[in-house]
């Protein structure tokens, strides 16, 4: 059963019984609205998700995965104690967006996102030679980032392929020029959520509507974490090389900085992307109440939830 399919088969279910069936909901939203973790449980479940291994998971396992959850009645629980069924979640957590449920393409997938940013960090704190040796590794690494932003974001809402293209190339021109502000290529490569606003759902996965108030929300939580992940991998090699300088080592090597630097900046950043991958819920909650008004009429549930994206 291929990904696309899994929807149009529920739905056939439903035609050939009498009996009211639940639509369907996307796996990965049933998992993150129905697992409340700790910020503690989601540091332990990114650490799994960003294996890199999770790049090379083929389209035949993914799809097996996804036919288990969809099919197998103890993987309703998510805390099941079965190996294969957590071996499916992961793989379907890991590789299939929750909005369209499409495959996300590999390069982009969250656990490709370390192994592709360490090399850039690597070329861009090189020792200039020169301009392009200043704006290639700027531009490589905005245009990733913008690109992972943009395709781990929230797509629940309509968007025309050539409005998408002039959003994400702006929003690499503009981050190449400011220098180091990663949580605005955030805003502006997924500012659109803000505009147009994304699903908001009751707990059973059913779209209760779209929300410009929800979408600002999954903006500004996602910028947030990736300054702090930025902030963090630029702050601390700053403050190793600070007293490194004072060392006799030094005095007598130094050709070592940059590779004390280096060195510093990668590890930090491999330690940090969980982290920040962890400080806020993938699915977040928000109050009925604050909602606009055409939504509150929608569920009598006093929180509602939304897709935040990575």
């Amino acid at each position: 059963m291929s990904l696309e399919q899994e929807e149009e088969t529920q739905h056939g279910l439903r035609l050939g019984s009498s009996d009211a069936v639940p639509a369907f909901i996307e796996p990965n939203v049933r998992f993150w609205i129905t697992v409340r973790q700790s910020f503690i449980r989601r540091l332990l479940q990114w650490t799994e998700l960003l294996d890199p291994t999770n790049v090379f998971i083929s389209v035949e396992s993914i799809e097996n995965s996804r036919q288990l959850l969809c099919t197998n009645e103890d993987a309703s629980n998510p805390a099941s104690g079965d190996q294969r069924i957590q071996e499916a979640w992961k793989q379907s957590l890991a590789t299939v967006h929750p909005d369209s449920s499409n495959l996300i393409p590999k390069l982009f997938r969250p656990a490709a996102f370390l192994p592709f940013m360490a090399p850039t960090v690597f070329l861009s704190m090189m020792p200039p030679k020169g301009i392009k040796s200043v704006i290639l590794p700027q531009v490589f690494f905005y245009t990733y980032m913008t690109a992972f932003n943009s395709i781990n974001g929230n797509r629940s809402y309509t968007c025309k392929p050539v409005e998408r293209s002039l959003i994400m190339a702006g929003a690499v021109v503009s981050s190449t020029f400011l220098g180091q502000a990663n949580g605005m290529n955030v805003y502006m490569s997924r500012n659109i959520e803000s505009i147009k606003g994304i699903a908001v759902m009751d707990k059973e996965g059913n779209v209760l509507g779209h929300s410009t108030i929800a979408g600002t929300k999954a903006v500004r939580e996602t910028a947030a974490s990736r300054t702090v992940l930025f902030g963090t991998s630029a702050l601390i090699p700053e403050v190793f090389t600070y007293f490194f300088k004072r060392t006799q080592f030094f005095l007598k090597n130094p050709g070592s900085l940059w590779i004390l630097k280096l060195s510093c900046t990668v590890l930090t950043m491999g330690l940090m992307v969980p982290v920040s991958f962890s400080i806020f819920p993938q699915i977040g909650r928000i109050q009925c109440c604050s909602h606009e008004e055409k939504i509150q009429p929608s569920t009598e549930e006093t929180e509602i939830f939304y897709h935040r994206g990575v």
